[in-house]
């Protein structure tokens, strides 16, 4: 892959994973406007898979063996968004020491990819216009148009005919990008894909991790993986089945530890104005609710007081240990201990293996 700041070559193995029809039906649709030498507009809420789409506009047409850019229109300042797309001529303005191709020539003969294309400014979106409708550009500080053969594709998690309304977006470079549009479902209104996504990033971390066999997920942590509303769509569900893989220390045994909000500890800095994080807050009385701490784990008295303590110790570990679902590092971090200074606690008490059952 080659890569700069603020464009990507999209070559990657990654590809849509899901059986719903509501995704079914948008990656078909693309697949049908992809023969098409039109400009497609992608809609989706962060992390549905955009850009997976807009590979796909690609591969299925009849440029995939031309160039496939992407620029994230939001990554660059206003000023330097024409120079990127158009290009410029050497001495145009200060720091143009050389010429520059922008993204369009980059792009002849494929497909460029805009991503955020609602954050583009007035003027770029003029000049955009003008290389929709017409299929020339000129470089800043040069005097001829240069022709270039390139398919847009275009991607947001606006509303833009919304910006339309408040004049924040030209209705007529809405009108020439607009021949197709494909609105990709939030994750959590794909019915029946998210344990298939959580079993297929899963796996491919357990191949990372050298693990043997790829364990699972417990029945409670699925249940949980099924529940979460997933704001961040499919990105945050790879994250959190990534990390929970990465965290688990058995690969003998189902996956039985979700942790949502990376952000969520006892020690995690306070928001100004020292509010909790409400992500975090929400996380927290979750977990809460799920699993309660015991209401009594103080053995009776036996009359010996270093074998109570012991006995009472012994209860506070394994009372931990069942709350955080027998994950040594949440339970270290909930009881306020070090992992090392855990396992040796563990091992005190021959609790080690404790939930391997």
């Amino acid at each position: 892959m080659g890569y700069d700041t603020n464009v990507r070559r999209v070559e990657r193995g990654d590809t849509f994973v899901g059986q719903s029809n509501v995704v079914l039906d948008a990656v078909e649709r693309a697949s049908r406007a992809a023969a098409l030498n039109r400009p497609v507009l992608v809609i989706g809420e962060r992390g549905t898979g955009k850009e997976l789409i807009a590979e796909r506009l690609h591969r299925l047409s009849p440029r995939w063996s031309g160039p496939l850019v992407t620029m994230n229109c939001a990554a660059l300042p206003e000023t330097l968004i024409e120079a990127e797309l158009f290009g410029h001529e050497a001495g145009s303005f200060t720091g143009a020491a050389k010429t520059r191709h922008g993204r369009f020539e980059q792009a002849d003969g494929g497909t460029l990819f805009l991503d955020e294309l609602a954050t583009l400014s007035s003027p770029a979106q003029d000049r955009l216009l003008r290389a929709v409708e017409y299929g020339e550009v000129t470089r800043i500080g040069a005097s001829k148009p240069i022709i270039v053969d390139v398919r847009i594709v275009a991607a947001t998690n606006e509303d833009l005919p919304s910006l339309v309304d408040g004049g924040r977006f030209r209705a007529d470079l809405l009108d020439r990008l607009s021949f197709e549009v494909v609105t990709l479902p939030p994750l959590r209104a794909r019915a029946g894909d998210i344990p298939l996504l959580a079993e297929h990033f899963g796996r491919r971390m357990g191949v990372e991790l050298d693990w043997p066999n790829w364990p699972g997920f417990s029945a409670r942590a699925m249940s949980d993986l099924e529940n979460y509303h997933w704001p961040g769509n499919v990105r945050e569900l790879r994250n959190v089945v990534e990390r929970a893989a990465y965290r688990w220390e058995d690969a003998e045994r189902p996956i039985d530890a979700i942790q949502f909000d990376p952000f969520h500890s006892p020690w995690a800095p306070l928001r100004a104005g020292g509010e909790v994080r409400p992500a975090a807050e929400a996380v927290a009385a979750q977990a809460a609710q799920i699993d309660p701490p015991s209401a009594e784990i103080a053995p009776a008295s036996t009359g010996d007081f270093r074998g109570d303590v012991t006995a009472f110790e012994r209860a506070l570990l394994e009372d931990a240990l069942s709350r955080n679902r027998f994950n040594q590092r949440a339970t270290a971090a909930a009881i306020g201990l070090s992992y090392d200074q855990l396992r040796h606690a563990l091992k005190r008490h021959k609790l080690l293996d404790a939930g391997s059952g």
